[in-house]
């Protein structure tokens, strides 16, 4: 509670504030506290008065949740935030920042300098005619990891003086490894993200990680403080290759305010080279050169000692970005042409006027353009109802009458995620007509799906189902129930039927009909018709004789699979998915892969089914779509519940858990079995480790696999579950190994000399695989040249 006495914290004004419990919950949020629970600022000025007792540095985050307080538009609300005279924030909008960036919560970090042994004094100032909010304040001391001057990049020998700088971060990122948590911070409680969603292009280099044998040594210049061991012990490199690394420059882009000054502090460590000019690049900020000649080990003397560089740039009018590139020193004559960095930050420096505050972001053409096309698939009766999209939607509500929380602290404790780029919208909730309650779609459907699926009209559905009886339910899913009809005549058809209460809703029924009205593709469902009369949203489709293939694997009284059936129902899947991914005229991300979404005809021929929670890319550059995590517990990819950021290896990871489904048959979450047995990815990412996989297999199928089939697909299906997604396979890697399991499987004569074929092509593949554009087709002649080259090549792509 901000007004205990003991946290010594005195508000102006009281009368004017409130505080105020969410009404929803977004299931993004990492925690209730301090996200569920505000106070509110309803006209002047407030002030929180933070007794300091140090000299230090102080860090000040705050924290802000848009969504609905005592009944206020969260777009409703603009406000400015003032430290000791500093400008935080100014006119900001938590609402509208966190539907830019697609993101349900908005932290905001700040490192002020010493106020001496005085007060910090956080002022909140409501906009006319608005209010303010806030969620949650921490404030903590920080040693002064600002102590050096930063080069000033464009002006020779010129530095600027960091020590008496106000600072906000606006990137923090462990580059080459993964996501560090506040947690794992060297004391400092910051949270450092992983770096590849800001790497420009497909020339993305490699990553790295220090042997254990190499003890990362901090010196009396770079102290833990700077940055963690997580950090120095990961990097991102060019690649062993010279000559290609030569043609491109390794290059990160971010997205930042205009007419403000920069500081970029990159972090340098060596754990494989030992010698000087062994590898020297240059260093480029904006096309400027901000270090030629930069030789890590030079610097720091020794193997695995951390060192860091400051470089301050001025972004003008105009510009909103900062590309930071490094270039191999082809003066020097190094060794090798290549480059390195373990980790880079970038903040913000205060201006003249002691401001920081930029601009509210604004919301990308992807964003606005897919608003537009929501409002008019909206009817007018269907204002009253309608959500706040990309910021709160599909959420639970929640009521807890707690004031805001405040934290005046010196121990770890976890932060939000930074920004995002190229953000997508994602609507979660239906939209409800304002006279009925029921959902309402109006005539932009039809125009979609023009001659391309047929429009049923609700009497042919009622005749089809009997009226929607209950003996005509085959499924239920998270749209609502599944009913097995007749159209024509008497061609059975399954119909989908939505359940008001369902949390998927307009926007899925209408991302099914967009996604499949236009695709077509033997091993994906096909979409017929939808009906969307009289507040009903109903979708018909091709019957699928034999239903789902989790009702094939377990806890059923049909006779079970036999291998070489599960092989070739994953072979379907896996061509589906690759078609979504590739083949599309833009890559389409499924983000429900599991088996009750895998349909089997009455040839047992598998079909990709429920495209409600499909996400598109636009084009080959996005590598990720910025979205509000959805999906099905157990099948749902951990690095994009932590990040939010979608991508075509979560579906690579999803289908991963399906492949282990299929060899276990087993539930991928069962509570009744002991702890560590209870989800199959992690139980069998265990026993794969032990070497005891052989005992979690169906019992039906032991002694019925080849031994080598069943060393591939373990061997796939384990790279599928890999904790990062750039280390996963494609769908096509799994689905050429797939195949190859196949014919091991039907061929068991013929495996040793498929091996020495494969062994061979490997061998050639690897001496030429590059991760560079310029490559690249040089790598994919090869494959074709031997079909086995790319199937026992399990890393990712």
């Amino acid at each position: 509670m901000d007004s205990r006495p003991k946290v010594s914290i005195f508000i102006r004004k009281k009368d004017d504030t409130e505080a105020a419990a969410a009404q929803f919950q977004d299931p993004s949020l990492p925690s209730t506290v301090p996200y569920m629970n505000a106070r509110i600022f309803r006209s002047s000025s407030t002030s929180y008065k933070f007794p300091i007792f140090t000299n230090s540095r102080l860090w000040l985050r705050l924290h802000f949740y848009p969504t609905t307080y005592a009944n206020l538009d969260p777009f409703g609300s603009y406000f400015s935030v003032f430290a000791n005279g500093v400008t935080l924030l100014h006119n900001f909008s938590a609402a509208v920042t966190a539907k830019a960036f697609t993101q349900a919560y908005i932290l905001r970090e700040f490192s002020l300098t010493s106020t001496g042994s005085g007060n910090l004094n956080v002022t909140i100032t409501p906009g006319k005619e608005s209010y303010g909010f806030i969620n949650g304040i921490e404030v903590i001391p920080m040693p002064d990891i600002f102590n050096r001057p930063a080069v000033l990049v464009g002006y020779s020998s010129e530095t600027l003086d960091l020590q008496s700088s106000n600072l906000q971060t606006m990137f923090r990122l462990n580059v080459g490894g993964q996501f560090i948590t506040p947690n794992n911070d060297s004391g400092l409680t910051r949270a450092w993200y992983d770096d590849s969603p800001y790497l420009f292009g497909s020339a993305i280099g490699v990553t790295s990680q220090a042997d254990k044998k190499v003890k990362i040594e901090y010196t009396e210049d770079v102290k833990e403080d700077i940055a963690p061991v997580g950090v120095y012990s990961t990097a991102r490199s060019m690649g062993p290759d010279s000559k290609v690394n030569q043609k491109y420059n390794l290059t990160w882009i971010f997205q930042v305010d205009e007419d403000f000054t920069y500081v970029v502090r990159l972090h340098f460590c060596e754990f494989l080279l030992t010698r000087i000019n062994e590898r020297v690049f240059d260093i480029f900020l904006n096309n400027q050169t901000a270090q030629l000649g930069a030789d890590v080990i030079a610097w720091s003397g020794s193997l695995g000692m951390p060192v860091y560089k400051d470089y301050a740039i001025y972004v003008q009018n105009g510009t909103n970005e900062i590309w930071v590139a490094l270039h191999p020193d082809e003066r020097s004559r190094p060794e090798r042409y290549d480059s390195i960095l373990n980790g880079l930050e970038i903040y913000k420096v205060n201006n003249t006027k002691d401001n920081l505050a930029g601009p509210n972001p604004v919301p990308s053409e992807m964003l606005t353009n897919a608003e537009a096309a929501e409002k008019q698939f909206a009817t007018t009766e269907s204002k009253v109802g309608k959500l706040i999209g990309g910021v709160a939607g599909g959420v639970a509500s929640c009521a807890l009458v707690v004031a805001l929380v405040v934290f005046v602290k010196k121990k770890k404790h976890n932060v939000g995620p930074g920004k995002t780029v190229n953000p997508l919208p994602d609507y979660g909730s239906s939209r409800k007509s304002g006279t009925t309650g029921k959902p309402s779609t109006g005539s932009h459907l039809m125009n979609i799906a023009a001659g391309l699926c047929r429009h049923f009209s609700l009497s042919d559905i009622k005749n089809g189902t009997k009226n929607f009886s209950e003996s005509h339910v085959i499924g239920v899913g998270g749209f609502g129930k599944v009913y097995k009809g007749t159209i024509d005549g008497g061609t059975k058809v399954a119909i989908k039927r939505s359940n008001p209460s369902s949390e998927q809703g307009v926007h899925e029924f209408q991302t099914e009909i967009e996604m499949l009205s236009k695709l077509r593709h033997r091993h994906l469902v096909s979409l017929i018709g939808f009906c969307e009369e009289d507040g009903e949203m109903i979708l018909v489709y091709d019957y699928m004789a034999n239903g789902t293939l989790r009702e094939h694997l377990y806890r059923t009284n049909k006779p079970p699979l036999s291998w070489k059936q599960r092989l070739e129902i994953c072979i379907g899947a896996a061509r589906g998915l690759h078609y979504l991914h590739t083949g599309a005229r833009h890559t389409i991300i499924h983000r429900d892969v599991k088996t009750t979404n895998i349909l089997l005809d009455e040839n047992w021929v598998a079909k990709v089914s429920d495209f409600g929670l499909s996400k598109t890319g636009s084009n080959l550059d996005q590598t990720h779509v910025s979205t509000m995590v959805k999906g099905s517990f157990g099948y749902l990819d951990p690095e994009y519940f932590r990040r939010q950021q979608l991508t075509e290896k979560s579906d690579v990871y999803s289908f991963g858990v399906v492949l282990f489904e299929v060899l276990c048959a087993r539930p991928v979450l069962d509570s009744s079995l002991a702890k560590e047995q209870v989800s199959l990815a992690d139980y069998a990412q265990h026993c794969q480790r032990k070497g005891t996989l052989h005992h979690i297999i169906d019992p039906h199928l032991k002694g019925k696999i080849n031994p080598e089939c069943l060393k591939i697909y373990t061997e796939i299906a384990g790279k599928c579950l890999l904790d990062q997604g750039i280390d996963r396979p494609s769908i096509g890697d799994v689905l050429w190994n797939l195949e190859f399991c196949l014919q091991l499987q039907e061929n068991p004569g013929g495996v040793e000399v498929a091996e020495d074929k494969a062994n061979d092509a490997y061998e050639t593949h690897t001496s030429t695989i590059s991760v560079y554009e310029e490559t690249a087709n040089k790598e994919v002649d090869s494959t074709q040249s031997n079909p086995f080259s790319m199937m026992v090549d399990l890393k990712g792509r």
